[in-house]
């Protein structure tokens, strides 16, 4: 299995080319004044034009790099991709901070959703972010406004189209409150779904969410001819929502995060490992970045452990170093218990595991969350109908 080289940390540029700003950008660009969205920076930091009506589709897994790979499976983004750059998705780079960063044009560190798994400083338990504790409000959990809601509150009708089992989560109430959902479950019907809504409304923002190739990196891997194949079906879709924009609408696609495969070889049990494991209350994130929670005192000894035993399999950093050096942008005093005691985020193709407490079956191939390039780096395309 081809492993991935050892980089520098690729520090997400917040405020400048990230996800977060990608949002904010876009509902400057659709709206009458000129406001910062939740006063984060100025209110289009990526000079998008001003435009009636916009379609955001967001591409789970389909990192910068991968797509470069894979130009003849997607001409259509290929060619979209020519003259364009990529952004940086945020840190951890996993789908629950990133749609939270897209949804609210904050940087985890403000928004708080600062990885898949976290610890509630109140109960002393974890938030998953993907399975929500029926215990933990998700309006209370990310307070603060979205893109959405913003966008309503100035006469933008806003729709968010997505298979209609992920209507009503608590990911999708946490990042995606006041967008209308309009449930599509094939690739085909959030087309038409997206054409419909963009042509029934005057001022419209769409944003429409495909998670398939997500799901087939992480069971087949990046490299394998399944993955190759599902990023074609991506590549019709936004070429059918574009050929389908009104004239004068705008097409953005980009990612969540990209994704590396991750070999046998290269995955580091926790659960195995006494040293890994000695004076931890909670292991949160996921095999690629870990929020590791310290019993009381022991946090200086956990981040010791970590350090040495990972050595360069993994940057390693306290909470406040984490803070320091930018990995979750600006942070809310308020949220920094949710980040760990320490923070680890594996370099090359290594993993961190935990085979007893976080059994996979079947084990996942293609992971993400980290701070490689392969990870961070997503596309930004766009596509203006004339």
């Amino acid at each position: 299995m081809y492993r991935e080289p050892r980089t520098s940390p690729i520090i997400p540029a917040y405020g400048e080319l990230s996800l977060a700003d990608l949002s904010a950008s876009l509902l400057a660009s659709l709206s009458d004044g000129s406001e910062a969205v939740g006063g984060n920076g100025p209110a289009n930091p990526l000079g998008f034009p001003s435009a009636r009506r916009a379609c955001l589709l967001l591409v789970d897994g389909m990192g910068w790099e991968q797509l470069r790979a894979h130009q003849a499976a997607a001409p259509f983004l290929s060619e979209l991709a020519f003259n364009s750059r990529p952004l940086t998705c945020g840190f951890p780079s996993t789908t629950v901070t990133s749609l939270a960063s897209l949804g609210t044009g904050l940087p985890p560190g403000e928004h708080g959703m600062v990885g898949m798994q976290v610890a509630d400083p109140a109960t002393g338990r974890l938030v998953n972010g993907l399975r929500w504790p029926s215990e933990v409000d998700p309006v209370a959990w990310q307070a603060k406004p979205t893109i959405f809601e913003r966008a309503t509150a100035e006469g933008i009708t806003v729709s968010h189209i997505a298979k209609g089992a992920l209507a009503g989560t608590g990911l999708s109430r946490a990042t995606l409150r006041g967008a209308v959902s309009r449930p599509a479950g094939s690739l085909g019907a959030r087309a038409a779904e997206a054409a419909a809504a963009l042509h029934e409304s005057e001022r419209a923002l769409v944003s429409v969410y495909t998670a398939d190739l997500d799901t087939v990196g992480h069971l087949y891997g990046v490299s394998s001819p399944a993955w190759t194949y599902q990023l074609a079906h991506v590549d019709k879709l936004a070429e059918q929502i574009a050929s389908a924009l009104p004239m004068g609408a705008v097409l953005y696609v980009t990612a969540d995060h990209g994704m590396v495969d991750v070999g046998p070889e290269d995955r580091i049990d926790v659960d195995a490992i006494p040293e890994l494991r000695a004076g931890v209350a909670l292991l949160g994130g996921e095999p690629r970045t870990r929020h590791v929670y310290a019993e009381p005192g022991a946090a200086a000894d956990v981040l010791a452990a970590w350090r040495e035993f990972l050595g360069d399999r993994a940057w390693v950093a306290s909470r406040d170093e984490a803070i320091k050096d930018g990995w979750f942008g600006p942070v809310d005093e308020a949220m920094r218990p949710r980040i760990g005691d320490v923070v680890a985020a594996a370099t090359g193709t290594w993993a961190m595991i935990a085979s007893q407490t976080e059994p996979q079956e079947p084990p996942l191939i293609g992971m993400h969350a980290s701070l490689t390039p392969t990870e961070q780096l997503v596309p930004l395309l766009a596509f203006l109908s004339r």
